[in-house]
């Protein structure tokens, strides 16, 4: 799979994000509407953040060396958790900061036609890139639930864009409601109103962003079903009483550190633990990709210590 089809949603969003900032800052010029200008930042700020999820995408593939020896995927999650923080600093605090201005200093609308012009198109390209970002979002939850797939999501590019165009959708719905109240009531302010209903969307994407990636960052396991298909495979071996518990954790969105900790039958060698270890490992990583280093300890379910978030394996 090529690097543009691996990344089409990214760059689908920062392509429409591009035309769509220029076109809003123009028609903020010429009406003079503090949530077109909103709008404007809010589309200059996505942009900026498809740059850095191309860039962690980008990062996340070198391959591991002697300084990150389980290489560099969990970067993208930095990348990520990064873009939380510029939407809630740049995305919604300049459009606070311009709603609390042309509150207190109301200005007069000028001809509002090229705003909703600028406003009808950006609604179409942000429309397209959220329906390819739900399209692979779909594609990648599966059987799950719409929420639940988010939880248990080890990819954020996909779903920050998603979240990213939703907002930018409820943003242009908004501004377009302010620009035409504040014609209609003759009331400058009720634009300035809009721009504080366009912050408070974004701060709520990037607080909500930023918990998930916070996770991310932080380190997950794999998933239950992965988990249980490693205890099965290591359980099903006739050298093998019992497995006492697997820990996991996500080394990059596609690839899982495992280590396992199992009781090995009293009577075996340890020249053929080591050859039998081998077997398992290998046949571990052919049958679950995904699964890049395994680290097996024989332990005696005595002595094997369980966290407690672990009981749910």
């Amino acid at each position: 799979m090529s690097w543009l089809t691996e990344n089409v949603v990214l760059i689908g969003a920062l392509t429409a994000n591009l035309g769509i900032a220029i076109a809003k800052f123009v028609a903020a010029g010429i009406t003079g509407s503090s949530s077109m200008l909103s709008e404007g930042f809010h589309s200059v700020v996505d942009s900026m953040n498809q740059v850095l999820m191309l860039l962690g995408e980008h990062r996340a593939t070198r391959p591991p060396d002697k300084r990150r020896p389980f290489g560099y995927g969990r970067e993208l999650y930095f990348w990520a958790f990064l873009v939380a923080i510029l939407i809630f600093s740049l995305g919604s605090g300049l459009s606070l900061y311009e709603g609390y201005i042309h509150i207190t200093n109301p200005e007069e609308l000028g001809d509002p036609t090229i705003a909703y012009i600028v406003l009808g198109v950006a609604m179409l390209l942000e429309g397209t890139s959220w329906t390819i970002a739900m399209r692979e979002f779909s594609r990648q939850r599966g059987d799950r639930g719409f929420w639940e797939a988010i939880r248990h999501s080890k990819d954020p590019s996909v779903f920050i864009v998603l979240f990213e165009d939703s907002a930018a959708l409820s943003g242009l719905v908004v501004a377009a409601l302010g620009i035409w109240s504040s014609r209609y009531f003759n009331e400058p302010r009720l634009d300035g109103a809009a721009s504080l209903v366009i912050g408070a969307i974004l701060a709520t994407v990037a607080i909500f962003l930023a918990r998930e990636t916070k996770g991310l960052l932080i380190g997950e396991p794999a998933s239950p079903e992965l988990i249980a298909r490693i205890r099965e495979t290591v359980g099903k071996r006739d050298w093998v009483t019992g497995v006492n518990h697997i820990r996991t954790i996500h080394t990059s969105p596609s690839q899982v550190f495992t280590a396992i900790s199992a009781d090995f039958a009293d009577d075996l060698s340890m020249g053929d633990a080591e050859s039998l270890v081998e077997d398992l490992e290998r046949e571990l990583k052919e049958a679950l990709p995904e699964i890049t280093s395994i680290y097996i300890r024989p332990e005696k379910a005595a002595d094997a210590k369980t966290l407690p978030e672990q009981k749910n394996e």
